[in-house]
């Protein structure tokens, strides 16, 4: 895990915490700062309270009937966020999903936004059972796989997390170079693969793969 500290005053510390892929709820709460916020004991007893409520999926089957009276429990520490920012005088913790979907619909953003509501749904519903003097909020950035980015969305959640303004526009800036540069990686490897293995270039050349899309 890294982490960086942003400050809005002297009142308000925002700590991020950004995780590895390793890292779920599990290894979270192993940290100090979090185990201030409610004990593992009391987060699992408020879980499984609320992932009993959440059907299993048939790719879950497995594990559910190998040990039925954990499978809950273990379900939400195996839930993976993003990242978390934790404000620890005022007491608030946001926890951070990034998202990449389908772009094709006018609605995508919002589509998106309460399916990675209801994927947490467990992990903000037990933190706010377990640490009510708390509050709890899940962010989430979606980028649309055509490299659709809502702005007015972004600058919101920056604002939220309290990122000084004249961070903001290169904090954009450089999300869509990054969504871009990953939306280019995808269609080189698709023409790799249905030019037989050939290394497309993309340097000085605007070639029409098909349906009037150029690349």
């Amino acid at each position: 895990m890294t982490a960086c500290t942003l400050h809005k005053s002297q009142k308000s510390k925002l700590k991020f915490v950004m995780l590895d892929k390793e890292s779920n709820m599990s290894t979270l709460w192993r940290r100090e700062e979090f185990i201030r916020i409610c004990s593992n004991e009391e987060l699992a007893e408020k879980a499984q309270d609320i992932e009993v409520t959440i059907p299993v999926k048939k790719s879950q089957d497995t594990r559910y009937n190998l040990d039925p009276g954990s499978f809950f429990v273990n379900r939400c520490w195996g839930r993976r966020p993003d990242g978390v920012a934790i404000n620890e005088a005022l007491k608030i913790v946001y926890i951070l999903k990034f998202k990449r979907t389908t772009d094709r619909d006018e609605g995508f953003l919002e589509v998106e936004d309460a399916e990675a509501n209801e994927q947490h749904k467990s992990v903000i519903g037990a933190l706010k059972a377990a640490a009510p003097e708390w509050e709890f909020e899940q962010i989430n950035f979606v980028v649309g796989n055509r490299g659709s980015v809502v702005e007015s969305d972004f600058y919101t959640k920056l604002k939220k997390l309290e990122i000084k303004e004249g961070k903001k526009d290169k904090l954009f800036t450089d999300h869509v170079r990054q969504v871009c540069e990953a939306h280019n990686r995808v269609i080189v490897s698709f023409l790799q693969q249905v030019q037989g293995g050939t290394r497309p270039t993309t340097e000085g050349s605007r070639e029409n793969i098909r349906h009037n899309v150029h690349v």
